[in-house]
């Protein structure tokens, strides 16, 4: 890996040469800009707005402009005699434990290589006290045209170091959580813990970026003249989360479905059990061919009182008819 800057890692007393490696690097396309029209390249070329003609790479230096609109020339030479003990040295100020940094501030990755046989010593030194110590090691140092804070911190038998944001320039969260007040439930707390947990941890290996390989994919099949690859059908049930609870079970299942814990026609018991209240319940619908002991009881009663109401009618219709008197008998003549 190439260096992008030499200097040495300043340790009290202990001066350890160092050379400065990135430590990350970029796998994201790029996409140059073209003509529609021909498809010719455009290009961007540095003028000189006094001359009117384009310039080189080595006739072109910084500058900083004046509030009148003046260029006051600032050149390499310049800025490396500032009085200023971080110009070439990384200056570890403190040692503090890690979680006292916040992950807000953390900015681009470097690996620090000793620079020299010389140097193997004191920077062994310096990564064993960093691991005994479980603490990273705050640091000052100048690069491209400014003083920058870092970390440093031990990643296998190498020191890293963190480039930092300065306090001053971390923006206050304000005005981004939600305005309205809003109560969560003990049980979708419960639901959201139960997802976390089915959801578990990952190897962070194993990700992948797939965006990227589509890219990919999509550029080589124009490039070969091929069927471009046809993009996956949306998902159904996007939008608005009505139902909180029903959203929160659903993810659990599906999580776990992925995970191949269980299978899409399981149940919605695997998650019953961690609710401390129990879920609204709806009258089940009777399986076919049996009817429920209230409907039972129900009918038996209404028959009933369909038979005593038919009995009590006889018995008014008895009282009310008068019976009817047999004519008497006429006596035999002697």
């Amino acid at each position: 890996m190439r260096s992008i800057w030499n200097g040495a890692i300043s340790f009290g007393l202990v001066s350890i040469p160092i050379k400065l490696v990135n430590a990350t690097e970029s796998h994201s396309i790029s996409f140059r800009q073209i003509h529609l029209e021909d498809g010719g390249r455009i290009r961007y070329r540095k003028v000189c707005e006094l001359e009117e003609r384009e310039v080189s790479a080595p006739e072109i230096g910084k500058a900083y402009e004046d509030a009148d609109g003046s260029m006051i020339p600032i050149t390499d030479e310049d800025l490396a005699s500032l009085p200023i003990p971080t110009a070439r040295t990384i200056e570890i100020v403190a040692f503090v434990p890690a979680d006292r940094i916040d992950p807000l501030q953390m900015d681009t990755a470097y690996y620090l290589a000793a620079n020299g046989v010389p140097a193997a010593k004191p920077y062994t030194l310096l990564r064993e006290a960093l691991k005994r110590s479980q603490k990273v090691a705050i640091a000052k140092f100048a690069l491209r045209g400014r003083e920058r804070l870092g970390m440093l911190r031990v990643v296998d038998d190498v020191i890293a170091m963190h480039g930092l944001l300065w306090p001053d320039e971390i923006r206050t969260p304000e005005s981004v959580a939600p305005d309205s007040s809003v109560t969560v439930r003990d049980k979708e707390l419960d639901l959201a813990d139960a997802l976390m947990d089915t959801l578990g941890e990952v190897d962070l290996n194993e990700l992948h970026d797939d965006y990227r390989e589509a890219v990919e994919e999509l550029i080589a099949a124009k490039a070969s003249g091929e069927k471009m690859p046809a993009a996956p059908s949306a998902e159904k049930g996007g939008g608005k989360v009505i139902d909180l609870m029903a959203a929160l079970e659903s993810s659990v299942r599906q999580a776990k479905v992925a995970r191949g814990e269980a299978t899409s026609a399981d149940s919605d018991a695997d998650v019953k059990p961690i609710r401390k209240t129990p879920a609204r319940k709806t009258s089940p619908k009777p399986a076919s061919g049996k009817k429920s002991t209230a409907k039972k009881t129900t009918a038996k009663k209404t028959a009933a009182a369909k038979k005593t109401t038919a009995d009590s009618t006889k018995k008014s219709a008895a009282k009310k008819t008068p019976a009817k008197k047999s004519p008497p008998r006429k006596r035999a003549s002697a």
